[in-house]
């Protein structure tokens, strides 16, 4: 059985945006105009920049309140974590379980999925290339649902406008918190997974050398 051929092999080169394949040496892709580039250099230093900055929004959104609810003169605030019991004590654990899942479960996984990622390239890992590959389109995929809590708060200020009776406004941490989900968006998509392979080929290469 023959081996497999590499696109870069082949003398072609991916758009790793609408995954059209173009002959070696194309400078943009003719279908969606994405810069082609056999290899992101830089993508290990976009991934961490944004991971940081992500990270750094991550811990005030988690601090500070994410709801601010005023119910006659009476305010109280409540975090996303302190807003996720209150539901749970007020007959809702299922829709508490939903945010905490999606604000605090998946956040942190993704935090720790795509930094392991990142290190895994350069210092090598025990996983096969395919399961980090998939690990990749996982973290891709569940990002977008990472604003659930953000889209409730956005909600509820919409619907419970009852002036000085009742309102619901958004805490600080609202804008924290949509901060970090878009850094960590911005971190996963900056990672060029190709060096995934480059990597299990180097690591190949060495294995037959020793």
């Amino acid at each position: 059985m023959s081996a497999a051929v590499t696109a870069r092999e082949a003398g072609l080169v991916a758009c790793t945006r609408c995954t059209r394949v173009w002959p070696m040496g194309t400078e943009r892709c003719g279908r969606c105009g994405k810069p082609l580039v056999s290899r992101d250099t830089h993508s290990l230093s976009r991934v961490w920049a944004w991971w940081v900055a992500g990270l750094m929004c991550y811990f005030p959104a988690n601090l500070y309140p994410m709801l601010r609810t005023q119910v006659l003169f009476t305010v109280s605030e409540d975090t996303i974590v302190g807003g996720a019991i209150e539901l749970a004590l007020h007959g809702a654990p299922f829709v508490a379980l939903i945010i905490l899942v999606a604000s605090v479960a998946i956040p942190i996984g993704k935090f720790a999925a795509i930094a392991w990622l990142a290190i895994s390239v350069r210092r090598g890992s025990a996983a096969t290339p395919h399961a980090r590959h998939r690990l990749y389109e996982i973290v891709e995929y569940i990002g977008r649902w990472s604003m659930i809590d953000v889209f409730v708060v956005a909600i509820l200020t919409a619907l419970v406008q009852l002036n000085l009776a009742a309102s619901i406004k958004p805490g600080p941490a609202a804008l924290a918190f949509a901060l970090s989900v878009i850094f960590t968006m911005l971190s996963a998509q900056s990672f060029d997974p190709r060096l995934i392979w480059d990597r299990a080929d180097d690591d190949d290469d060495m294995g037959d050398r020793a």
